[in-house]
């Protein structure tokens, strides 16, 4: 196969051979497994608990703001290693430590201002 379409069909004949593998094997699963269906297989199974009841239950708001502070730590984790290997170049010492200070102050204003609220407590 050559030239440029050549290419691309060898790539469509690789891809056709790996769905037929798949597909194959799902087919084969599908044909040799033993398929004994009982009412505790058909059960809805939720972490060990039997479900009783309806599906809907309300959750604390305090998860998610432990879930957002998670991420704004991450979000500056992520920001401060680059930080650190520009700070060491020449010219941007001064400059990305006063850029670095400003945006660790607002984390640290999200931080006190979730404290003065009392939404780090978790009882």
């Amino acid at each position: 196969m050559g030239g440029y379409f050549g290419s691309y069909a060898l790539v469509f004949a690789l891809l056709v051979i790996g769905v037929a593998i798949v597909a194959g094997a799902l087919m084969v699963n599908r044909l040799l497994r033993p398929t004994r269906p009982t009412p505790e297989k058909l059960t809805t199974y939720e972490c060990g608990v039997d479900p009783v009841g309806e599906g809907w239950a309300q959750s604390q708001i305090r998860y998610y703001v432990f879930i957002y502070l998670y991420v704004v730590f991450a979000v500056d984790a992520v920001f401060l290693f680059p930080w650190a290997t520009v700070f060491a170049a020449p010219g941007y010492g001064m400059t990305t430590l006063v850029e670095m200070f400003v945006f660790l102050g607002f984390i640290a204003l999200g931080i006190v201002y979730a404290w003065r609220k009392r939404v780090l407590t978790w009882t």
